[in-house]
């Protein structure tokens, strides 16, 4: 199996640790993963700031790098998310419309793809895990729980599989962190309180770290963290996956 690597230019900039691990992560599950070093940005602040039409380079660039690849996998739920809504070309709508369909965040490709049923990993802490929204509520890796339906989490599935791992429970599993994108800056206040919030959920309940597999959403707490000096510490779930 052939996967391209697609990395959100955050973690590229920020927290390149993270695309390391799920590169190695995909390497030792016998995925051939190819990253094009000329990716950049998706597109999505422009999106989201009501300015879609500045990404029609980023759109042009990104069927480019990625159409030739079977799979394209990303550990970030609301670039995936972005892609699979937004990608448009209007001179290669058939290359776009087949990127939209074979993109996968990370923890969606483990668990519907390659079906992984066992990872040989440790992480002896208590943890608890952040469900960003664009995950659970754009790509439906896990149950809401405002719905009467079965609850499931395709994260929390891969977690369970981490040795001497505690998962913690929360108060409000699925409550959002305030981060938003472009809304953390519109909206500094509403965001820093939501964040705050999630936070001292997560500290009730005793956690170590905070899981999750949205950096994004993570940089957000984790800059809250560092300023209140908790000794919590944010970690993205390849990382815990890939034996971190």
């Amino acid at each position: 199996m052939r996967a391209g690597l697609f990395i959100p230019c955050y973690i590229d900039q920020f927290y390149p640790q993270v695309a390391i691990a799920t590169l190695q992560l995909l390497e030792k599950l016998g995925v051939e993963v190819v990253y094009p070093t000329n990716q950049t940005c998706c597109g999505q602040p422009m999106a989201n700031s009501g300015f879609e039409y500045l990404a029609k380079g980023c759109n042009e660039l990104f069927i480019k790098n990625f159409a030739e690849f079977e799979y394209i996998v990303c550990p970030s739920g609301s670039c995936t998310l972005h892609i699979k809504d937004h990608l448009h070309d209007e001179k290669n709508e058939h290359a776009a419309k087949d990127i939209r369909n074979k993109i996968y965040e990370l923890t969606e490709f483990l668990t519907d793809i390659l079906k992984v049923e066992k990872i040989n990993a440790s992480f002896p802490h208590k943890v608890g895990m952040h469900q960003s929204c664009h995950g659970q509520r754009g790509l439906k890796l896990s149950q809401m729980s405002e719905l009467v339906a079965a609850p499931f989490s395709k994260p929390l599935q891969l977690l369970k599989m981490v040795n001497g791992m505690e998962l913690i429970g929360l108060s409000r599993a699925d409550e959002c962190c305030g981060f938003g994108g472009t809304f953390c800056v519109s909206e500094e206040a509403v965001s820093v309180k939501m964040g705050k919030d999630r936070i001292a959920d997560h500290i009730a309940h005793g956690a170590e770290f905070i899981v999750g597999a949205d950096m994004s959403c993570l940089m957000h707490l984790e800059g809250i963290l560092k300023r209140q000096r908790s000794n919590v510490k944010v970690k993205h779930i390849a990382e815990i996956l890939n034996g971190e």
